[in-house]
C-alpha cells in the first residue's frame, strides 16, 4: 500500500504498509486499522507536553531509563515480529522504556513502562477506551491519562495478574507517585499551565488551585 491510508480500509494494515505511507501525515495502527493523528495539539497540550517531558528528562538522567516525547513510534508486540506481522503502531505524547535492548533506529519494539496520552477531544474517547486495552495487554507498566480542560490525570497501574488496576484519580493539586519509575514523584501543580486570574477568582473558599 503505497498511497494515503484510510480509517475505513476492509484490509488488516501492518507496520510494513505503515512505513510506505507519507512522512507528512501522522497515523496509528490499533489491531490493523489505521486511525488519522489529530490535528495540531492546542497550547495548553504542548505547555503540559513540554512540563511532563521536562520533569522525566531531569529525574532520569544518568539513569537507565529514558524519556521519548512524540513524534515516536511504539510497535506493540509481544514477540520480535517481521514488520507484516505488527498491527500495533502508536504514538504516545510520551513514552519511558527502561529496556534499552527495545529502542532501535525506528523507535520502540516492545511496551513503554510508562504511557502517557495528553487528551484532546477528537481522540480522547480512544485513548480512554482502545488504547488503555492495548497498553493492558501488551504489558505497559502504568498509564496515564492527561485531561487539560478538567485538570485532572488518570492512572491506570499494573497488578500482578499483568491487568491494570481500577484507575486512580489526581487533581491538579495532587502529587503522583510513579509506581513504574522507582523514586519519581510528580507535583501536578507544576504540570498544569497557571489559570487566569478571572478563574482563580471565581473558585470557592477552601479549594483555590491558584494559591
Amino acid at each position: 500500500m503505497t498511497g494515503e491510508p484510510s480509517e475505513k480500509s476492509g484490509k488488516k494494515l501492518s507496520y510494513a504498509d505503515y512505513l510506505l505511507w507519507p512522512d507528512d501525515q501522522r497515523w496509528e495502527l490499533i489491531d490493523g486499522q489505521a486511525f488519522a493523528m489529530s490535528p495540531a495539539p492546542t497550547p495548553g497540550h504542548q505547555l503540559i507536553l513540554v512540563e511532563l517531558v521536562t520533569l522525566f528528562h531531569n529525574f532520569l538522567k544518568n539513569r537507565a531509563c529514558k524519556v521519548y516525547p512524540a513524534p515516536f513510534d511504539v510497535r506493540l508486540a509481544r514477540k520480535k515480529k517481521r514488520n507484516d506481522q505488527i498491527f500495533n503502531v502508536v504514538q504516545p505524547d510520551i513514552s519511558i522504556i527502561c529496556d534499552a535492548e527495545k529502542v532501535d533506529e525506528k523507535g520502540c519494539l516492545g511496551a513503554p513502562d510508562l504511557v502517557v496520552e495528553i487528551l484532546s477531544p477528537s481522540t480522547a474517547g480512544r485513548d480512554h477506551i482502545v488504547k488503555r486495552a492495548l497498553y493492558e495487554a501488551n504489558g505497559v507498566k502504568e498509564y496515564w491519562l492527561v485531561d487539560p480542560l478538567h485538570r485532572l490525570v488518570t492512572v491506570y497501574r499494573q497488578i500482578e495478574s499483568g491487568c491494570f488496576a481500577s484507575p486512580q484519580f489526581y487533581d491538579d493539586q495532587a502529587t503522583v507517585v510513579v509506581s513504574a519509575i522507582e523514586g519519581l514523584q510528580v507535583n501536578l501543580s507544576e504540570v498544569f499551565p497557571q489559570l487566569p486570574k478571572l478563574v482563580c477568582e471565581n473558585y470557592p473558599p477552601g479549594y483555590n488551585p491558584c494559591i
